[in-house]
């Protein structure tokens, strides 16, 4: 099915097309960490997404040692399916008015401290999964809930401010190019977070993050990508990309595409956010200072620090 409406919107076959394959497995072991549990992040994606669309950025972090915990934030994703293979599709409106996305921030919040406590309840060995699937070897007592850390896409960045405001179990968060809700923007934050730009977005013209920038009282970066566009921040920059090289995308689709994941080549951006994020956390929840934060790098030139 999600095929199917990539198809639609390119407005080309993808009959034999087969999507690129990511370097996750299902079921693995859980290996220890040395250092005791492993520290924990969380995903959200932007309205009416899926978690899916994160999968570059999610699966870097796992590498690097964090359990990576991805919502789909049912009724409201396009398409969720759970591990029963039963799929159920967006209810919400398609294109929100400022209503719609208040109640979507509510059940966001609700959802991601649901989470919280469900990882909780895991962690202290019982198996919360609805549908009683076996849990991953070694998975049960093997996160460090002190050091958990969030973030997200457009909404999804929204909602790690907005839950972190409300729920200080969660340590640093990062927002990728979502406006701030207005309350959290008028309230702020007193622990660390990481708001990462399109080359077209920055508090000069988004008053939410300006007014949330002012009220930010620990440790805060403001970061652009220069050649990216909102969409960039996720998985359809490679998707795109790559079937655009491959397929006769008519020009409209292309402009509208281009515009929507920028210039930037996609390897490119992903290993740019890679390096940004992954430096972020490893900063916040494992005081590893890279200094990647401290100044502009020689080796990331696509990255503007805005003070």
């Amino acid at each position: 099915m999600y095929k199917q409406q990539i198809s639609r919107g390119l407005h080309v076959s993808l009959d034999d097309v087969d999507f690129p394959l990511t370097h996750a497995f299902q079921n693995t072991p859980v290996t220890r960490d040395r250092g005791g549990g492993h520290p924990v992040v969380l995903f959200s994606p932007g309205y009416g997404s899926m978690r899916e669309l994160g999968t570059a950025l999610v699966e870097d972090l796992a590498s690097r040692g964090y359990v990576v915990v991805t919502m789909d934030h049912t009724h409201e994703a396009q398409i969720v399916e759970f591990p029963s293979g039963r799929l159920v599709l967006q209810r919400t409106p398609a294109e929100p008015n400022d209503a719609a996305i208040a109640r979507a921030s509510r059940v966001r919040r609700d959802d991601t401290r649901f989470v919280l406590d469900e990882l909780a309840a895991l962690n202290a060995g019982k198996n919360p999964d609805a549908e009683h699937c076996r849990l991953p070897h070694g998975l049960p007592g093997s996160l460090d809930l002190s050091r958990t850390g969030m973030f997200g896409h457009s909404l999804g960045g929204s909602t790690a401010a907005e839950t972190m405001a409300r729920d200080r179990r969660i340590l640093a968060g990062a927002d990728l190019d979502g406006s701030v809700g207005r309350v959290v923007a008028a309230t702020g934050l007193d622990r660390p977070f990481l708001l990462m730009a399109n080359a077209d977005h920055g508090r000069d013209n988004d008053p939410s993050w300006a007014k949330f920038w002012s009220h930010l009282r620990g440790r805060r970066y403001q970061l652009r990508l220069l050649g990216s566009g909102h969409h960039t921040f996720t998985d359809l920059a490679p998707l795109a990309q790559q079937l655009i090289r491959a397929l006769p995308v008519p020009p409209k689709v292309v402009a509208e595409l281009t515009d929507r994941v920028g210039t930037i080549g996609a390897d490119r951006a992903i290993a740019v956010q890679r390096a940004y994020l992954g430096a972020f956390f490893d900063l916040h929840l494992r005081h590893r200072d890279g200094r990647l934060l401290s100044r502009p790098s020689p080796r990331y030139p696509e990255i503007e620090f805005v003070p």
